[in-house]
């Protein structure tokens, strides 16, 4: 499988370069089980949003948990929030919205429970993705939050990938180029 080699915050590592489309193929960055990249992302990633910018840290499932963990961990936040791919018992009468994404076929929902979404109505919210691509995902979350009644002050992720470089909204560190199917970068 061809690779394509990054430096991720101070980190050197081989993401696996996977097929998305026959035209479109992107460098699979993972950081579920590697401890050390996620402890370094939080802390560089922590530097590019002021400590009083935002109340609460959320991100959506699941390649991000490790990520946003470690961030609170880091920053000494008690609480972070995390929008779920299905609803669960545990979630009372909970808020919903649909987004595409570019590693999930179709579409796919989020669910936020209200008892998460009393606590983020009127708060500022900082939104963490591991890799920000199309936007899609960045959109539903803001839509989640939205919802909850919180603001979105924030949106910060590890990488942006091909037209997400572009986005003056975002803050991110490090671009991750798309590629074709022979490995070369588009």
């Amino acid at each position: 499988m061809a690779t394509y080699p990054m430096t991720i915050a101070g980190l050197q590592r081989e993401l696996p370069i996977c097929k998305i489309t026959d035209d479109l193929y992107i460098g699979a960055f993972v950081c579920f089980g590697d401890a050390e990249l996620c402890v370094a992302c939080a802390r560089e990633l922590l530097k590019l949003v002021e400590p009083d910018s935002y109340d609460y840290l959320f991100t959506a499932e699941a390649k991000s948990i490790p990520l946003i963990h470690e961030m609170a961990r880091q920053s000494g936040a008690k609480k972070y929030f995390i929008a779920r791919k299905g609803p669960k018992a545990y979630m009372p009468d909970p808020l919903c919205v649909e987004d595409q994404s570019i590693t999930t076929a179709g579409s796919q929902k989020l669910y936020l429970g209200r008892d998460d979404a009393e606590l983020i109505r009127g708060k500022r919210i900082l939104i963490i993705d591991d890799v920000i691509s199309t936007g899609g995902s960045l959109h539903a979350m803001e839509a989640l939050i939205a919802a909850a009644g919180g603001t979105v002050t924030g949106r910060i992720a590890v990488l942006a990938e091909g037209d997400a470089q572009e986005r003056a909204d975002i803050k991110y560190l490090a671009p991750l180029p798309l590629f074709n199917a022979d490995g070369t970068v588009k």
